[in-house]
């Protein structure tokens, strides 16, 4: 990898070198229970001693039994499954190219576990077209191993992508020693390698599958080489008795040198042979693909377990590229691609132009492309979106189901349509499963606007607005789906008009397009309400048999403009009880206004996450935050009026959004 690339990387200064992150992501020397996602050194650490808010760890030392964040850091959604649904257009291919992206979505020290108080982030949701996910980072001031934290876990685990933690040996040039290569392949009296077996025990720990190893520093030996060949082959041995999974950087050579070849070849076919896959460095050329796919396949491989690297750090959808050596659009696909930090979408913008849907806008456009709409890609569009060459998945192929189209971000959190909390705030681990191909949109008139909004939603922080003044009736797509119908189906609407006059209906199908590229078979059952404001409306799916394959809205408009926002939608056959409330809530630590919380998570396997709230001494209730996990830190608190304790209440929150009954504790101040 050239050095150029390394902006975010230089030793020592990740996180001064990331303008973009928000301010609140710097660690606060106060805030001393504030939990962080982990990093450490392999073993031995740097001399002197760490900059402000950074803690040198070594990876050798960590046992999980030790782990005073592990609770906050844990993810506790399991990798789901995922199916290909026909694709939304004719050039997108199932089978072929994959997609990896390597995001950095915080400095290396001082990255919240668990969210952070601002909207200002990078709530990836194109998840539909992502095989694999890097907690990228590192530096040699700070550390060099990085375990993903849990709401980015969870959030890729709900849509079925795989995550790796990053280990980043860096260049001499950017404070690598060769001592920490040395480190990490050390052997023991045994000749096994100790931190192969620590690395997979984080990994299970964590909930997360793999890691993503890129050994830059030079200045190595042949018998270094061996070593690190020994340490990955175990690693990957290890890993794949657990489930977990290990990707090779194209850095490396089986001489122990650095020498980045940007090919699958003699000098790095061994790394390739023991890993699961590897990223090939961005020097890459057309025919060095192509010998690469099938120098893959001799060795009984996939061509498509190479990643070629493509750098969108600097220039996002203007990256000049030779797509036609990764991804052609007339013949089978050479390798897959990977992406190096498409956090461009939000990096980008700039300061004053950095709400959510500033943000969401320029995703929808690099993950899309320039039409923003999968079923019709713009030819003339020079950016290859993914959207444009990859079949989308998804995920939703079970009742219960429910959306209320959380990104992850949001301005302000809304229970039932009102506001809780007007703070900002961001928490991936709470995102819905989103709609896959954003967004498709039939009609044979005008084409309205469809987006993320923030501006009012029925849960969460957000909702789906369709704006515009259509003369036609609209067709949104909205879900891919493998729902199985039994008696008593019903799919459940929460919506508002907020301007003009639509009839709404359920759009239903029950089988497949014909083919790629064509609409679903859409069925339309009524779904209108003529109430206004906030209103869910129940349409029983009554006749239809088999399999849910698609589900949208058609909205017909009988005056205009219009803007309807959708709020909520939900599948189910019976109303699901609430899930058992959790119990033995505590204040597991407490210094001044900062507060760690601690609970026994409830009975069952139907909650999708928990909520707290602060009992106010007026009566009223204020959301403080909500997590999949088992544990949650609340900052910045203060006694209320002269109250002498805070009380505080927890509650369960199942799939379709009912809430337990609350756990209360009393914290005296």
């Amino acid at each position: 990898m050239n050095p150029t690339r390394r902006t975010v990387l230089l030793a020592g200064a990740a996180a001064a070198l990331l303008p973009s992150a928000p301010a609140t992501a710097a660690p606060k020397a106060a805030a001393a229970l504030q939990p962080y996602a982990s990093y450490w050194y392999p073993d031995s650490l740097p001399s002197g001693s760490p900059g402000p808010g950074i803690t040198w760890r070594s990876l050798m030392d960590w046992r999980a039994a030790d782990d005073p964040d592990l609770a906050f850091n844990a993810s506790t959604v399991p990798l789901t499954d995922r199916f290909t649904p026909t694709p939304a257009n004719t050039t997108a291919r199932a089978g072929q190219a994959r997609i990896q992206s390597l995001v950095s979505f915080g400095p290396t020290a001082g990255n919240p576990a668990q969210g952070s108080a601002t909207a200002d982030y990078y709530a990836l949701t194109h998840w539909a077209y992502l095989d694999e996910l890097v907690f990228w980072g590192g530096s040699s001031g700070e550390g060099l191993i990085l375990a993903p934290n849990a709401p980015i876990v969870d959030a890729a685990h709900r849509h079925g992508v795989p995550v790796l933690g990053n280990v980043f040996l860096p260049p001499v040039a950017y404070g690598g020693q060769l001592r920490w290569t040395r480190d990490l392949v050390q052997k023991d009296a045994a000749g096994r390698f100790p931190l192969a077996a620590r690395l997979v025990a984080v990994a299970e720990a964590y909930g997360f599958d793999g890691w993503f190893v890129n050994a830059e520093t030079g200045g190595g030996d042949a018998a270094l080489g061996a070593d690190m060949l020994g340490f990955v082959r175990e690693l990957r041995s290890l890993a794949a008795a657990r489930g977990q999974r290990v990707t090779w950087y194209d850095s490396m050579t089986v001489d122990g040198t650095v020498s980045w070849q940007g090919a699958l070849n003699d000098r790095n076919r061994a790394f390739f042979e023991s890993a699961d896959d590897m990223f090939v460095d961005f020097r890459w050329s057309a025919s060095g693909l192509s010998a690469s796919g099938e120098a893959a396949e001799r060795l009984g491989r996939s061509r498509y377990a190479l990643w070629a690297g493509v750098d969108v750090e600097a220039n996002g959808w203007n990256t000049a590229e030779n797509w036609d050596a990764i991804v052609p659009r007339d013949r089978p696909h050479i390798t897959s691609v990977g992406l190096y930090r498409p956090e461009w979408t939000r990096n980008h913008l700039p300061a004053d132009r950095r709400t959510p849907g500033d943000f969401h806008a320029a995703d929808d456009r690099f993950w899309t492309g320039a039409s923003l709409d999968p079923s019709r890609p713009d030819a003339a569009d020079g950016w290859r979106a993914p959207a444009v060459s990859v079949a989308d998945r998804s995920t939703v192929t079970s009742l219960p189901f429910a959306s209320v189209f959380n990104t992850g971000h949001g301005l302000r959190w809304y229970e039932e349509g009102a506001v809780t909390s007007d703070a900002p705030w961001n928490h991936l681990g709470l995102q819905d499963r989103l709609p896959s191909r954003r967004w498709v949109v039939r009609t044979d008139g005008a084409r309205p606007a469809v987006s993320f909004d923030f501006a009012d939603a029925w849960r969460g922080g957000s909702s789906v607005l369709v704006a515009g003044e259509p003369d036609a009736p609209v067709t949104v797509d909205l879900y891919a789906t493998r729902l199985p119908l039994a008696a008593g189906t019903v799919v459940e609407l929460t919506y508002r008009t907020e301007a003009g006059e639509v009839d709404v209906e359920l759009a239903v199908a029950t089988a497949e397009p014909p083919g790629a590229g064509a609409a679903p078979p859409y069925r339309h059952l009524p779904a209108a309400d003529p109430g206004s404001g906030w209103r869910t409306v129940t349409v029983p799916l009554t006749g239809l048999s088999g399999t849910v394959h698609a589900i949208g809205v058609r909205l017909t408009a009988t005056a205009g403009p219009v803007r309807w926002r959708l709020g909520g939608l939900a599948v189910r056959t019976a109303r699901t009880p609430a899930p058992a409330a959790p119990t033995a809530l505590r204040v597991t630590g407490a210094s001044g206004g900062d507060l760690r919380f601690g609970w026994t998570p409830a009975r069952g396997e139907d909650v999708r996450h928990y909520t707290l709230h602060r009992l106010l001494p007026d009566g009223t209730r204020r959301f403080l935050g909500a997590t999949c996990q088992h544990a949650y830190f609340a900052g910045g608190l203060r006694p209320e009026g002269s109250e002498r304790a805070a009380r505080f209440e927890l509650r369960a929150v199942g799939e379709l959004y009912s809430s337990s009954d609350p756990v209360t504790v009393t914290h005296t101040w």
